[in-house]
């Protein structure tokens, strides 16, 4: 254990507040941007950053990055994708610790706007022992980076990967619920259906003894009604229970924001519409999806607590330009400043995010990105 090999109490105060962290209640994103944090300031770098690998392992699909300004960022453009030192940490997932980076043999060098690096250690970030990506840091103040500093960022890759799995043991665990939730939509439309269509038919039968006697029209209307709701329960159980089945497949993101919308806005008597453009689910990556189910749930749960709201409109669409959400409420209250993490969720990927007033009243919140993977 990386542990055993860090001396100093200050950087061991500093790992046991980032795995304590792992047991609050935070998003994902928020606990890697900490992590990355954290590990910048105990080993004294200017820079830290901690890449994400894509679905095929072989490139970056995150860059969760700290130390840079706004116009640095800006300057760079693209994130790094994955080649050069990044890539061979990619291909071969063990601690490297570089007095200069550009005298390695692999350096890709930077791109026009980067600043200038030289010392620079990289460790991998495993989960249940397969690569997830790789925790960098560069420019040690000082001088060089050494066997403590190595020790030190390799536990807080551990405790990187120990929030991954758990982010993912959730997830695995909401599934279970969803099934659970299938098995008994499914039993309540036997159950109940049923039983209406029994009650139905024997009213059909003494209508019919009766046919041509005064009272005979409005009993077979009673029994018209009652099969009338009966379809229209059906309908709306099976709908549920397709819902269910789009959220057990873990590859559909319209089944799990038609979840999230549902869970939020349930039982709220509110007029909720959920419109999709564009192939979602085809195009859509692992690592962006999280981000927008996220960022849906921070903003749907605004929209239908903003006081004097009675509608809410969802609209995911997928286009050249990129992913983007938008929700459009009608409560007549002041747009609120747009989250910090809402618009660290959007920069990651490339996007960004905004709100503004919408024409009698109400707000419109957008995230969009530009990365779908």
């Amino acid at each position: 254990m990386p542990y055993h090999r860090i001396q100093d109490t200050g950087r061991l105060q500093a790992l046991v507040g980032a795995v304590l962290l792992i047991a609050e209640d935070l998003e994902l994103p928020t606990v890697l941007r900490t992590i990355v944090q954290t590990a910048v300031d105990t080993v004294e770098a200017r820079y830290g950053a901690l890449g994400v690998l894509d679905e095929t392992g072989s490139g970056l699909a995150e860059f969760v990055h700290v130390g840079m300004s706004p116009e640095q960022v800006a300057a760079i453009g693209r994130l790094p994708e994955g080649r050069g030192m990044l890539g061979l940490l990619i291909k071969q997932p063990e601690p490297l610790r570089l007095a200069d980076i550009s005298e390695h043999p692999q350096r890709s060098g930077f791109p026009p706007g980067h600043p200038p690096m030289s010392s620079f250690l990289g460790v991998p970030v495993m989960v249940n022992g397969h690569p997830y990506g790789n925790l960098y840091l560069t420019e040690k103040r000082g001088g060089p980076f050494t066997d403590e500093d190595e020790a030190t960022v390799s536990s807080l890759a551990l405790a990187a990967g120990l929030a991954i799995d758990k982010a993912r043991l959730h997830a695995r665990a909401r599934q279970l619920t969803l099934s659970e939730e299938r098995e008994r939509i499914a039993r309540d439309l036997h159950d109940t259906t049923i039983r209406r269509l029994f009650g139905v038919g024997l009213s059909l039968q003494a209508a019919r003894r009766i046919l041509g006697q005064p009272g005979a029209g409005q009993r077979l209307q009673a029994a018209i009604d009652e099969l009338d709701d009966t379809i229209r329960q059906i309908r709306s159980t099976v709908f549920a229970m397709a819902r269910s089945s789009r959220r057990l497949d873990s590859g559909s993101v319209r089944g799990e924001v038609l979840h999230v919308v549902e869970e939020l806005t349930g039982g709220r008597g509110l007029d909720v519409r959920v419109d999709f453009d564009g192939p979602i689910d085809d195009a859509v990556g692992r690592h962006a999806a999280e981000h927008l189910i996220m960022s849906l749930r921070q903003v749907a749960d605004g929209a239908v607590h903003r006081p004097g709201v009675r509608a809410v409109e969802v609209d995911v669409r997928v286009d050249d330009d990129g992913l983007e959400l938008e929700v459009v409420d009608d409560a007549p209250a002041p747009v609120p400043p747009v989250d910090a993490g809402l618009a660290e969720r959007a920069r990651l990927l490339g996007g960004d995010a905004g709100a503004e007033t919408v024409d009698g009243g109400g707000m419109r919140l957008w995230w969009r990105v530009a990365r779908l993977q």
